[in-house]
């Protein structure tokens, strides 16, 4: 398959299917390409346009990573 036959199918999916599919590879996506840091300069303004069009702002993004990174903590 070449890469515009993978975005074509992706675009077809319902929105349900799209929000499963971004949830279900995104984390195995990003295993390999975050060890190049260029690549994640290049990702950074992408994920803070997505922020922007969702509504959230950069300051509740901020409180809901670190209310998770609280959750996430052992507890002894």
């Amino acid at each position: 398959m070449t890469v515009d036959e993978i975005k074509e199918g992706l675009l077809a999916l319902s929105k349900e299917e799209k929000q499963a599919f971004i949830l279900d590879t995104l984390p195995l996506l990003a295993k390999e390409v975050i060890k190049e840091p260029g690549f994640m300069m290049q990702l950074f303004p992408v994920m803070l346009g997505i922020l922007k069009e969702s509504g959230m702002d950069l300051q509740q993004l901020l409180q809901f990573a670190s209310m998770m990174g609280a959750a996430q903590e052992p507890k002894d």
